[in-house]
């Protein structure tokens, strides 16, 4: 195999090319200005900032806040990239076509699969993060025995790290769900009950909402 193929570049006349000339199938074109903006927010602004902003300014302290101001700048010049590549080719595609017209087949494809990767698993931190504020709310608000199951919050690896750890860091939530959790032929019961639920909620909704 010629190594060179590996990083041919798709012309941009190809790329714009309609698919009629081209002979591929053609996709209807169902997403409308609002729903480009979302995404388009989304990919620039991403969820470490819901997730990760509470233990950051706890960590680092009133300091920290000029840590967004920075960040709030790069992906400002990401998203006048993503714009200036978005006006170049006006296609479907995102990150995928634009390597595949600047750095050849191969990057595109890995680029591709970080795609996939990063639409399929990214939201999974960002419903963890959402769970951990949801139970806190609830156990702040709810008296003693009604407190949200330690073991309905977090995962089970978590919670076995946590309680291997016991003798380290002493009880903590982790600790308790293992201990507590309910078990069905010895095997313990754990599960992100809230991180689960709003994930198919807003599947459902967006199925729904199409």
């Amino acid at each position: 195999m010629d190594i060179k193929s590996l990083f041919r570049v798709k012309p941009i006349s190809k790329i714009l090319a309609s698919p009629e000339e081209t002979g591929h199938p053609v996709l209807e074109r169902n997403l409308n200005v609002r729903d480009l903006t979302g995404f388009g927010i989304a990919a620039v602004i991403g969820g470490g900032i819901f997730s990760s902003i509470g233990q950051v300014l706890h960590v680092g302290g009133p300091g920290a806040s000029l840590l967004y101001v920075f960040t709030a700048l790069v992906c400002l010049l990401s998203a006048l990239c993503y714009a200036q590549f978005a006006s170049t080719i006006p296609v479907a595609g995102s990150a995928y076509t634009y390597s595949y017209a600047v750095f050849g087949e191969l990057i595109a494809w890995i680029i591709g699969w970080d795609l996939l990767m990063e639409y399929a698993i990214g939201n999974i931190a960002v419903a963890i993060s959402w769970s951990d504020y949801f139970t806190g709310l609830w156990n702040g608000l709810a008296s003693a025995s009604f407190q949200f199951p330690a073991w309905l919050s977090m995962d089970y690896v978590s919670a076995h790290k946590a309680f291997d750890s016991l003798a380290t860091n002493g009880i903590t939530d982790g600790a308790n769900a293992w201990i507590n959790a309910p078990q069905i032929a010895g095997l313990r019961i754990i599960c992100d009950l809230p991180a689960l639920f709003i994930t198919v909620a807003i599947t459902l909704a967006g199925v729904c909402w199409y």
